[in-house]
């Protein structure tokens, strides 16, 4: 199966990772990440709930929650022995040779990051590749729309809880305002 390495950086905004992760739930690819993707992912997390005054102990249940949730859905995700790997990799961001690493021992085929820049085409390993999440998510769209349309219809399913209910149009609506442009006009249209 095909599959995506994901960086904290398209993990972070709770609307794309939902419907990136759903769109796995969907078996449309295999993710993976790095415990250091999930530290990175609970740092951020942390510091951007702080910013907007949530309280400490609620950001500690819901990143835990958001953790454990993320390992008990795609329990073969978590990429383990990477290590050694990591100072053979030459990048533009050092602190970014943990994500190629963690990606060449998972057997990944992508990296799905929002840093272009940070991984060249010519410092990866010629069998990798790195995309967006707009990207990556359009291609999957193209490849496996009943899929998407699934995975999307249920990320919609899935919402009120801790915000306001959401259609399927609105989630698309969205992403092609905030956070993937193209995959959320693509997805409009699919939707219409």
């Amino acid at each position: 199966m095909f599959s995506a390495f994901l960086d904290t950086c398209v993990l972070v905004p709770s609307l794309s990772r939902d419907v990136l992760l759903e769109v796995a739930e969907q078996s449309v690819y295999r993710p993976l990440w790095s415990s250091e993707v999930l530290d990175e992912l609970e740092r951020t997390v942390r510091r951007l709930t702080a910013e907007r005054g949530v309280a400490p102990d609620v950001v500690d249940s819901y990143v835990g929650r958001l953790r454990a949730q993320m390992n008990r859905a795609f329990p073969d995700a978590l990429v383990d022995g990477w290590q050694p790997l990591v100072e053979a990799i030459s990048l533009p961001d050092a602190t970014d040779r943990h994500v190629v690493a963690a990606a060449l021992s998972g057997r990944a085929d992508v990296i799905v990051t929002e840093n272009q820049k940070d991984f060249p085409p010519e410092e990866l390993p010629v069998s990798m590749f790195s995309q967006t999440a707009d990207t990556f998510l359009l291609d999957s769209l193209d490849l496996h729309p009943s899929a998407v349309l699934s995975a999307v219809r249920a990320v919609a399913m899935r919402t009120g809880r801790n915000g306001p209910p959401r259609s399927a149009t609105e989630i698309a609506t969205l992403l092609r305002d905030r956070q993937c442009p193209g995959f959320g006009a693509a997805l409009l249209l699919a939707l219409s």
